[in-house]
């Protein structure tokens, strides 16, 4: 009987650089509250969020995923042709198929990498950071390209109280390649797919085209059962990757949570018991909530700002629709 030759990858990886893409379009507080009869404070104190960033119509999800990649591979000193795989993390893609993973691998000059898309929500970046790993270690890829990129603008209900002031639009992209040393620590992911409905797409796309006036369906959202849950369930994952890292709270340099609202940051490190020496991501408060591209907007600007510096430790953690999660450390390229 024949042998199959199994493929042999890299002892470690790492992430070695991020990019991000912010929209030009500033949205303050104000432009929202008479849509939703609220104020800037009742949406600060409910949100921590003061402004998000909404995409023009020419700010694509493929245009804002090509830029924050460009930015991605510059720093980590890798060029196009080098990526052999490309993961993109979206919820906000607007065709079916073909996944704008291909779009953007051939409009960057990947030379034909594998490209697909995630569906994972908030929690589809973190996703695609495991499986680039696990895909660099096996042999299947030498660097793999992770974005996350949303235009949730496009899926926002403008006068529904519960979540017109928390989606926005960006895109953030890594580098995850070969290491000397382990610079990605074991995935702990999973779903509560008993909680489905607590954060969905109001309409399926066959009940918005048979209604008398199509238009684009809507994101809605159980607010408080989804504080409960993500304060309290997410802080459990993300002590087991801490452990599965080997690493304590008190060795963590930064904690990056996906940006879904102030409170929640909040409650996740006290119920974690992260020391006061963690410097924690609280990049929604002037972008809000954009889903899957949040963890590599809010790294990108730890380290831009000196928040994270190359060599720390970070926890990153997201969860969201569906409900998925996820949360592995890294190292801070």
């Amino acid at each position: 009987m024949a042998t199959i030759r199994p493929s042999r990858g890299a002892e470690h990886t790492a992430i070695l650089g991020v990019g991000a893409y912010r929209p030009s379009r500033v949205v303050p507080n104000a432009e929202l509250v008479e849509a939703i009869e609220s104020s800037d404070e009742w949406i600060q104190q409910r949100s921590g969020i003061k402004t998000r960033r909404w995409a023009t119509p020419d700010e694509t999800v493929q245009s804002m995923a090509v830029a924050a990649s460009r930015d991605a591979l510059a720093k980590a000193g890798v060029d196009a042709p080098q990526i052999d795989c490309v993961i993109v993390a979206t919820v906000s893609h607007m065709l079916q198929t073909p996944a704008v993973a291909t779009l953007i691998a051939h409009e960057l000059g990947t030379d034909q990498a594998a490209a697909f898309d995630v569906s994972a929500a908030c929690a589809g970046f973190c996703h695609a950071v495991g499986m680039a790993s696990d895909m660099v270690r096996a042999g299947s890829a030498g660097h793999v390209l992770v974005i996350g990129v949303e235009r949730l603008s496009d899926l926002t209900d403008v006068g529904d109280r519960g979540t017109a002031f928390i989606f926005a639009d960006g895109a953030g992209a890594a580098v995850v390649g070969p290491s000397e040393t382990p610079g990605i620590g074991p995935l702990v992911w999973g779903s509560d797919g008993e909680q489905y409905d607590l954060i969905r797409q109001r309409e399926d796309w066959r009940e918005v085209i048979a209604s008398e006036s199509p238009r684009m369906p809507h994101l809605v959202m159980q607010g408080n059962p989804v504080f409960r849950w993500a304060s309290f369930a997410m802080a459990k994952v993300g002590r087991q990757a801490l452990d599965r890292a080997g690493i304590t709270a008190e060795e963590l340099d930064c904690f990056v949570p996906h940006q879904a609202n102030m409170r929640i940051i909040d409650a996740l490190a006290r119920s974690m018991k992260l020391p006061d020496t963690v410097r924690i991501a609280r990049d929604v408060a002037d972008m809000g909530n954009t889903s899957a591209a949040s963890v590599p907007l809010a790294l990108e600007r730890m380290i831009r700002e000196g928040d994270a510096r190359p060599g720390d430790t970070a926890l990153l953690i997201a969860f969201g629709a569906g409900l998925a999660y996820a949360a592995q450390v890294v190292t801070v390229p």
